[in-house]
């Protein structure tokens, strides 16, 4: 998301998407009237038909395990990394002491 990118209430997106698939306006008199840009409300129906199932692609709870499970890999591989070193460390100071 960009820096001037502004968070909307899930109610409100929901709201949105349910105008929308109305029908009775067009999405981008929709959007106008909602003081959203239009491709907002466009990405809001997408990602509405991807967690129904109507639409192909990952669906929320799924972009946000796998967004979850990326943050945990990079820290196990820190952790990795750091005990690589550790074990480095000691082994040269083990054999230096004998």
């Amino acid at each position: 998301m960009s820096k001037h990118a502004r968070r909307y209430p899930p109610e409100f997106q929901e709201k949105a998407v349910a105008l929308a698939q109305q029908g009775e306006k067009s999405i981008r008199q929709i959007a106008i009237d909602l003081g959203i840009a239009d491709q907002t409300l466009r990405r809001w129906i997408e990602r509405a038909e991807i967690d129904a199932g109507t639409r192909e692609g990952l669906t929320s709870e799924e972009r946000e395990e796998l967004r979850r499970l990326r943050r945990e890999n990079r820290v196990l591989r820190q952790e990795r990394e750091i005990l690589k070193k550790a074990a480095a460390f000691f082994a040269q100071e083990n054999h230096r002491t004998r």
